[in-house]
């Protein structure tokens, strides 16, 4: 196919996606289209082409008198962003635009959120004035805070991770799982991951697919990880984490990659980085 040929069907794929047919004719190309990949919403929008979509929510933690955890805004907007853009980035997309929807008034309280969204979503190498949008509740008074972060993103299908783990794989954990109220998170933690860690491991070739874990734990993330790639998860004997312990705003991520590539691995991380287990072949489950 010349540049031409693939100018036309790449045109001829926006003008079905942006719904210039006959409404039978939209919905099922949009049916088509979308795509669910573990936590993480695709759109095909043309050619190879994809948005990524990812998106996390926090309640009850704040400043206000209601909130059950109490943290100051900055910190809140800061692991609130901080979930769903390294998802993006661990998907192997580029974050585009982030929309931050508060159910807190602006001032104070909003803005201060904002300002810590905004320093993740630079650390995520979003610039631009108009790469962070959102909302805030201006009418009704509010006596606890809750948040919610969609970030959009860009992939090229080659890129996209999820599911390109092999059998033999070691599963390996950078940062140790932590979750308020029963941890003290904190942003400056040496000891959980953060999006530097992120963007760190998606740019090393021998890594195959990454996962970051929320508060489903290790275990599950890993299950997760095998799940897409048509493998099993088996846990390893020496590890020493508790993989069931919720991991909170994603403070550890979770590698597959070969062994023989765990030394040099290691070697790159300047967080803890534990073996969790290996991914096998289903009929070699004991």
């Amino acid at each position: 196919m010349d540049s031409l040929d693939s100018a036309v069907r790449v045109y001829n794929d926006l003008l079905e996606l942006a719904g210039t047919t006959d409404t039978d004719s939209v919905q099922q190309a949009l049916r088509k289209r979308l795509s669910r990949r573990r936590d993480l919403t695709l759109v095909r929008l043309a050619g190879t082409f994809y948005l990524v979509i990812a998106c996390d929510s926090d309640g009850g933690i704040g400043p206000k008198p209601n909130d059950t955890v109490p943290a100051p805004p900055l910190l809140l907007g800061r692991f609130a962003a901080r979930v769903p853009l390294m998802e993006i980035v661990a998907s192997g997309a580029r974050p585009l635009v982030l929309v931050d929807t508060l159910s807190v008034e602006m001032e104070p309280t909003g803005r201060q959120i904002i300002e810590g969204v905004k320093v993740e979503a630079h650390l995520a190498g979003m610039v631009g004035e108009n790469v962070v949008t959102g909302s805030t509740e201006d009418n009704v008074p509010t006596t606890a805070t809750g948040i919610g972060v969609t970030v959009i993103g860009i992939a090229e299908e080659r890129r996209l991770r999820q599911g390109k783990s092999k059998p033999g794989d070691v599963i390996a954990c950078v940062g140790i799982p932590k979750s308020a109220p029963h941890d003290t998170v904190t942003i400056d933690d040496p000891e959980i991951a953060d999006i530097p860690t992120a963007i760190s491991i998606s740019q090393m070739p021998h890594v195959r697919d990454i996962l970051p874990v929320g508060s489903k734990g290790i275990h599950y993330e890993a299950s997760q990880m095998a799940e897409s790639a048509h493998l099993e998860f088996k846990l390893s004997s020496e590890c020493k984490l508790d993989t069931a312990k919720s991991a909170g705003p994603s403070t550890c991520i979770l590698a597959s990659l070969p062994e023989g590539s765990l030394s040099e691995f290691r070697d790159a991380m300047d967080k803890p980085v534990s073996v969790v287990g290996r991914l096998i072949r289903p009929a070699q489950i004991e």
